[in-house]
């Protein structure tokens, strides 16, 4: 099986309801696996013949679509809640399952960083689900304390993005 194939069968599984899948051929197997892990990666594991472990495959940079060709959709309201934990910060979270941009594309920096300051109704950052590039504005205004998610990597409904001070 190709490198190429295995990153197929990867976006197939995230983008379903299938928790594990598993295919052998000859001595080649592979399963992959999805769960509800505090870390939302997929827990990947390869086994050769010898039963020696491969590296974990990290995911390309997706190609960011071009802004004529897709309609913008409306930004999707972004789910707030006050986190307890960290005292005076508020945590914005993710309204969609999707994958997590912090820029437009891989070449335009991220829409915000740590220490920026934010006005509601900012956009924050990009969700993509089912090939739909979503803006997630903020509902608050303050200051970007921290950012949850890492670049490209999927997120879940309700999964904290990012730490705010409020103003």
């Amino acid at each position: 099986m190709e490198f190429k194939q295995i990153q197929e069968l990867i976006k197939t599984i995230n983008k379903s309801n299938i928790s594990e899948l598993s295919i052998q051929d000859g001595e080649f197997q592979i399963t992959i696996k999805q769960g509800m892990e505090p870390n939302p990666e997929m827990a990947m594991h390869m086994m050769m013949p010898a039963m020696q472990p491969l590296p974990a495959i990290a995911p390309q940079m997706p190609i960011a679509p071009a802004a004529p060709s897709a309609p913008a959709l409306p930004a999707a309201p972004p789910v707030v809640a006050e986190s307890s934990a960290a005292g005076n910060t508020v945590q914005i979270k993710s309204p969609m399952i999707g994958t997590f941009y912090r820029s437009s594309s891989p070449d335009k920096p991220p829409f915000v960083s740590v220490g920026d300051e934010i006005k509601k109704g900012q956009v924050l950052c990009v969700v993509e689900a089912m090939k739909l590039f979503n803006e997630i504005e903020s509902e608050i205004s303050g200051r970007i304390v921290k950012v949850l998610a890492d670049d490209a990597s999927p997120v879940e409904y309700d999964q904290p993005l990012f730490l705010v001070e409020p103003a």
